[in-house]
């Protein structure tokens, strides 16, 4: 969450180059309700209802592939993607249609966040930066950079303050809901795939080369963290038990943390590129990537 015309645009298309891969591509997944919404290739959008065991895509209604999906609640939702699209649902994934197609077709969206059902902010490649206060009615463009890197990731902390993570080691925070953005740095100059909020007020933001970056400040000052291989790392995720942190991306990369971010062991376990991780609301980890949707490996 994402290698074009021999350039890292992001997460997606970085799985794209990856060969033969053995399920549909997906990039992204969302709870929503009982079900699991998760987009990917070629316009794909499949639903699970039985926590990932099953699934049924969707006939696609774009030809480009989706790179995020984020819900407002159990009805509303959008989704991103190549060709500058952006997608909506009012009835939690069941039906799509296209709702916005950006000025640049050549400059995708990577990710989505609805904040609430009426406020969406999509971002992506070039510093495309795109709000909608009406429910995707309309949306309007603006610059937060004044160089044009990739916005690769938004996300959000428990209190509600926002993080973008980009190319050439770009960080964002926002906490008035996007309004203004403040640039932070970790002194890294590779591109960064996520912040990652940890449930006690920490920070990780990891990308390029195995980096990862830990801070207990809202991202004012940030600690390198020594990790155990530089495997690019495309999303991450905590876990309730025993303060567990699990940061994946490229093939083989799977690296746990049990005390919270600080350090890291990799897993023996051979794994595809993993683009995103989901717990289920029955405690099911899943992984999505160049294998499709599956069941996360279990640590020996």
């Amino acid at each position: 969450m994402r290698v074009l015309a021999g350039s890292l645009l992001a997460v997606a298309v970085t799985l794209c180059a990856v060969a033969a891969p053995s399920g549909p591509l997906l990039l992204d997944a969302a709870s929503v309700g009982q079900n699991i919404v998760a987009v990917g290739g070629r316009g794909l959008i499949t639903r699970s209802s039985d926590g990932g065991t099953t699934w049924h895509p969707h006939e696609a209604i774009v030809p480009h592939t989706l790179t995020a999906v984020s819900f407002s609640d159990d009805r509303n939702g959008w989704a991103v993607g190549h060709g500058a699209v952006i997608l909506r649902t009012t009835d939690g994934g069941d039906s799509w249609r296209l709702q916005f197609a950006g000025p640049d077709p050549e400059s995708p969206f990577l990710d989505v966040m609805a904040i609430n059902a009426g406020h969406i902010i999509a971002v992506g490649a070039f510093g495309a930066y795109f709000e909608s206060h009406d429910a995707g009615a309309s949306w309007t463009q603006r610059w937060i950079l004044e160089e044009d890197m990739h916005l690769n990731r938004i996300s959000a902390d428990q209190s509600g303050v926002l993080y973008i993570a980009g190319e050439l080691g770009t960080l964002l925070r926002s906490t008035d809901q996007g309004a203004n953005w403040q640039t932070l740095s970790t002194g890294e100059d590779g591109s960064l795939y996520g912040v990652l909020p940890l449930s006690d007020g920490t920070l990780l933001t990891y990308g390029l080369r195995g980096r990862v970056y830990l801070s207990s400040d809202q991202g004012e000052n940030w600690e390198s963290i020594k990790t155990p291989g530089t495997g690019l790392l495309m999303t991450g995720i905590e876990l309730a038990a025993a303060n567990t942190v699990i940061l994946t991306g490229q093939g083989r990369t799977w690296w746990i943390s049990q005390d919270r971010g600080r350090t890291y062991q990799a897993s023996t376990e051979i794994t595809p590129a993993i683009a995103e991780l989901l717990l289920t609301r029955t405690g099911r980890l899943l992984t999505f990537g160049e294998d499709g949707a599956r069941p996360a490996p279990r640590p020996r």
